[in-house]
């Protein structure tokens, strides 16, 4: 959430904020909303003055005047008070402000490349997809994923889901060992005020599944979960950087049309990912961010995969992000690039919306934290990226030297 005095002091700013994301948002609406409420405001003080001269008098038609504004000091507290809902709805709509350092742009074609690892390997044969290697391995299944459940899941078998288990360990232990995080196994189900907290709502509540009788919502990514951890606190001097990594299923209803994207594990209702989380004092949070891209590429490296660093541009960048940048391991069976994780500095705009705050010192005045978030990686994107790399001629797949341990197996075949 934005801070309101900012967007009342630089209209227009916010305004070409928006235009460069190539969204909308309800700017004149805020604006109009906010003076109504000033407005009010002043009213209301005007007659809570007057009522306290009026009980100080003790007269009888001074008592009577004093009812008379009881009553109106009462019904314009109701009015503000559907003005604060109305308002707040408003700002909850409002994405955050892109860093003055994110490039222009429409959309992911025109993210700029910032570094590349690796070499793409050169194959004596011609490299399949994993949707064809998965079933000839038998490692999944497709056909009982959607017998089960429907369109867009899948069954992970034998291999297949010792591969996944493998690698949400190696990358947990990667970053609690080598890394520094705290890891954080939290629930599934939320609240709704904690998807209003990360930003999840109201924005992309047609994304979201939603358990209407218990009003549970299920998490698209951890990150729900874990920006809530401290929702509401105020953080004592000296404790932050908190640093954070969870492992949860992730819900999302995919919005997909017909193409390449609808074939395979690539896009799907339910999947696994590793996520990174920081909670940092404001002056920190441009370091933190180096710093988890780092993490995140680390665990590319040590898979040995081929990846790419691509910063995005304003009609790309997330509704809460002010900075991000995309990880893309190259997949050479689909012969794309596959987003892994996505690493972004949120500044204050989610600590805005759940109120979490810090103390600089013992006497100074709480201020909001910045936050930070991260895949530390998202599967079954790495899975992909895994089997359609690591692939031989006859068809199985050389496990990685980093997973042997974790799956207990050289190949996969």
């Amino acid at each position: 959430m934005l801070d309101i005095k900012f967007i009342r002091d630089n209209p227009d700013a916010v305004k070409q904020a928006i235009i460069n994301r190539h969204d909308t948002a309800p700017i004149d609406d805020i604006l109009q909303a906010d003076a109504n409420r000033r407005t009010k405001m002043t009213e209301l003080e005007e007659l809570r003055r007057s009522r306290k001269q009026a009980s100080k008098e003790r007269q009888a038609d001074a008592a009577e005047e004093g009812r008379a504004l009881r009553t109106k000091v009462r019904d314009l507290e109701e009015e503000i008070k559907t003005l604060d809902v109305t308002l707040n709805d408003l700002l909850m709509r409002l994405p955050n402000i892109p860093d003055a350092r994110v490039p222009l742009g429409k959309d992911d074609s025109e993210n700029p490349v910032v570094k590349t690892w690796g070499e793409a390997r050169k194959f004596d044969f011609t490299p399949k997809a994993h949707w064809d290697l998965g079933p000839a391995l038998n490692i999944i299944d497709f056909d009982r994923g959607v017998r089960l459940s429907g369109t867009r899941f899948y069954v992970l078998r034998a291999m297949g889901a010792r591969l996944q288990r493998a690698l949400i360990a190696f990358m947990l232990d990667l970053h609690t060992f080598e890394h520094g995080y705290t890891e954080i196994y939290p629930p599934f189900m939320v609240k709704k005020d904690c998807l209003l907290g990360a930003g999840q709502l109201p924005k992309f509540a047609d994304t979201l599944y939603h358990d209407i009788e218990e009003d549970y919502w299920w998490v698209p990514t951890a990150e729900v979960p874990v920006t809530n951890l401290h929702a509401g606190e105020i953080i004592p001097p000296g404790q932050l950087p908190f640093h954070y990594v969870s492992y949860t299923a992730c819900f999302r209803r995919e919005k997909m049309s017909a193409g390449k994207d609808v074939r395979g594990i690539k896009r799907g209702h339910q999947f696994d990912k590793v996520e990174m989380y920081k909670f940092t004092e404001p002056d920190k949070s441009d370091a933190e961010l180096e710093t988890m891209l780092k993490d995140a590429e680390d665990v590319c490296q040590k898979l040995n995969l081929p990846y790419r660093i691509t910063q995005l541009c304003t009609g790309d960048i997330g509704f809460g992000a002010r900075l991000s940048y995309d990880v893309n391991v190259w997949a050479p069976g689909c012969n794309e690039w596959l987003e892994v994780s996505s690493c972004s500095n949120c500044g204050d705009f989610q600590a805005r919306r759940a109120n979490i705050r810090y103390r600089p010192t013992n006497d100074a005045k709480p201020q909001y934290v910045h936050t930070l978030n991260g895949s530390g990686l998202a599967l079954p994107r790495i899975m992909i990226a895994i089997m359609e790399n690591y692939q031989q001629a006859d068809g199985s797949i050389v496990v990685p030297d980093v997973l042997q341990d974790f799956v207990r197996a050289k190949i996969i075949k």
